[in-house]
């Protein structure tokens, strides 16, 4: 946090400025995300939902969306913003295309919720979409209804068929837990990182978006200057991490240093929708989280 005070009638919190969100991302990749990406995104989402839990609050409204990119150094660090009380606004609450079972049916949620809406968040990369996207219906309400039905009535094998085996397995743990039970946060990152390690990627935090922006700036070189020998750009240069071990030996964020924030605000270049998460400009470190109510949106 930068500041906060008031001006007028208005209460003002000032945060560090961000990059694009992972929604944003996805479209800027033509969405849908490598599995290399996905497992990247998958370590580090975990990492932050675990560090906002041991500290007593839900989240309540994962998606996309909530997930930016840092930048200059910190491009390739993950911010988890909008931050709920535990227990306040209790129903239908977040985005009914990643809500988990229980929230669609009224029941309490819990920190198994958020990691079930995750596996949403994570399928959606590696898929493009949902099988409950673009549904139709005459109310919200209805919306919601027929978002759940067909949520309960797709198996988590179907959901994730084609895709390792992992996956399900993440799934199948989240939907084994008890209201009051702490997730194994530890155990689903292990998951995923030794699928990553078996799959044989480098842990160079090389996204899918930094390589197509890497192949445009080629492009556009080549086209403006087709003698001229293609330096490589600083977004494919080593990034500066903490010195903690994360997926595959890598360096990778600390839970104890949180980047979490309660608002954001997206970049684009010069009003276009080209993403700007690339490295090149320097920020701070991003503020601790702050206990306050949002009202949740809703998206289908």
């Amino acid at each position: 946090m930068k500041w906060c005070g008031s001006d007028g009638d208005n209460n003002v919190l000032v945060i560090e400025l961000l990059g694009p969100s992972l929604e944003d991302l996805f479209y800027f990749c033509g969405n849908k995300l490598s599995l290399k990406t996905v497992l990247m995104l998958a370590d580090q989402m975990l990492t932050r939902i675990e560090y906002l839990h041991s500290k007593g609050f839900l989240h309540r409204d994962i998606k996309p969306d909530n997930f930016l990119m840092g930048l200059g150094k910190k491009a390739n660090q993950l911010v988890l913003t909008l931050i709920n009380s535990s227990r306040e606004n209790k129903g239908l609450t977040g985005t009914a295309r990643y809500a988990s079972y229980n929230t669609h049916s009224g029941i309490e949620q819990s920190r198994r919720d958020d990691l079930e809406s995750l596996g949403y968040v994570l399928m959606y990369f590696l898929r493009g979409s949902l099988p409950w996207q673009g549904l139709q219906a005459a109310t919200k309400r209805q919306k919601y209804d027929k978002i759940c039905k067909k949520k309960l009535s797709t198996p988590i094998e179907v959901l994730c068929k084609s895709y390792p085996v992992e996956f399900a397995s993440y799934f199948h743990y989240c939907l084994s837990l008890t209201f009051d039970q702490r997730p194994d946060y530890g155990l689903l990152k292990r998951l995923f990182r030794n699928l990553f390690t078996r799959a044989g990627y480098d842990s160079d935090y090389l996204f899918d978006w930094t390589i197509l922006k890497y192949q445009q700036m080629q492009q556009q070189k080549t086209q403006s200057q087709p003698n001229a020998p293609l330096a490589v750009p600083t977004s494919l240069e080593p990034l500066e991490e903490d010195n903690n071990k994360g997926v595959n030996g890598s360096t990778q964020l600390d839970a104890e240093k949180p980047l979490i924030s309660v608002d954001h605000q997206r970049t684009v270049n010069n009003g276009s929708s080209m993403p700007t998460a690339m490295p090149g400009v320097s920020t701070e470190n991003v503020s601790k989280p702050v206990r306050l109510r949002r009202v949740s949106s809703t998206k289908q």
